[in-house]
């Protein structure tokens, strides 16, 4: 399995040729993307080549509006990772440039469909769009396909709850600190990713040290409280975290802390991922330190017990 950078005129590696391919933005790699590569590992089966999903770097409504970047739900490497352990065989990032974006979307599909992938099947969702002003459709695919003697295949929409599943729905229910929703649309936790830094090393006063977590460059859930597994060197650790400001000491600044269940050890510089099984409440003031103290042994509780119940990561087995 691989990861390869293109720009669109590049030609691919020969393992990446003759294959069954699926084009998109995968952000997330929720289940409406696992479906789709799910369909397009059949067809790989039928024409007997690799499973490839081509992705973009950075995401092409960026470049067509600069000033509209915003955290992503996974970072390119990711996204990848994710990609792969769903049944992509390659994963092509192309870099996307005003050049790319001008391709009509007959040129797309010759240029980098056919020229650059030599692919002999393309699976695509309902309502992909592609080429210059997004102007091709599943439609336009499947003449292009036909013409190129290529297989087709057009899969329709994934729903849970009677909706679509989307990036963006994604998004929202994070938002709002709905990470249970956000779950179920992914198929997993959702995961962030950042760096421990140094904190106010006011928790370990009270008895609840935390890891204050930075260089996030993924969507934050809302504020709240949440029963979380923290991995670290390829460990898991029950933990809880906030996120929010600590209005019982006054601050207002939006801070990452996590706290992890029967651990102790310096944690500073490490690079640590955070899971968010459940949210337990929302971010409030307290009257003191005592009581503070006494509801986060309360979230510690139910932390453990929302923790105990549910699959383990895959750094827990």
């Amino acid at each position: 399995m691989a990861t390869a950078y293109f720009d669109w005129s590049e030609y691919a590696p020969r393992e990446f040729t003759g294959a069954a391919v699926t084009v998109g933005n995968f952000d997330g790699v929720h289940r409406g993307h696992q479906a789709l590569v799910a369909a397009a590992r059949r067809h790989a089966e039928s024409v007997r080549g690799p499973v490839v999903v081509v992705t973009f770097d950075p995401p092409p409504h960026q470049v067509l509006h600069p000033g509209s970047e915003r955290p992503p739900l996974t970072t390119i490497a990711q996204r990848s990772e994710l990609l792969h352990a769903i049944g992509a065989d390659h994963v092509v990032v192309l870099r996307t440039s005003p050049a790319l974006l001008a391709l009509s979307p007959e040129a797309f599909f010759e240029d980098v469909i056919v020229r650059q992938l030599g692919a002999k099947a393309l699976v695509e969702g309902y309502d992909f769009r592609f080429g210059r002003g997004r102007a091709g459709t599943n439609e336009t695919l499947k003449a292009l396909c036909a013409d190129a003697g290529l297989e087709f295949t057009a899969i329709p929409q994934y729903a849970v709850g009677g909706e679509p599943v989307s990036s963006s729905r994604v998004r929202a229910a994070l938002v709002n600190g709905d990470v249970s929703r956000a779950a179920e649309l992914l198929n997993r936790p959702y995961r962030i990713t950042g760096t421990v830094v140094t904190g106010a090393k006011r928790g370990r006063t009270i008895g609840f040290p935390t890891a204050n977590l930075d260089n996030v460059l993924t969507v934050l859930p809302g504020n709240g409280v949440f029963a979380v597994r923290a991995i670290v060197d390829g460990a898991a650790h029950q933990a809880a975290a906030n996120i929010g400001p600590n209005p019982t000491f006054g601050e207002d600044a939006r801070k990452i802390e996590v706290h992890l269940i029967d651990f102790a050890g310096d944690l500073y510089g490490k690079e640590m991922s955070v899971e968010f099984v459940a949210r337990l409440r929302e971010t409030k003031p307290f009257k003191g330190v005592s009581e503070l103290i006494e509801q986060l042994k309360q979230d510690v509780i139910r932390a453990q017990e929302v923790l105990s119940t549910e699959p383990k990561t895959r750094a827990e087995l």
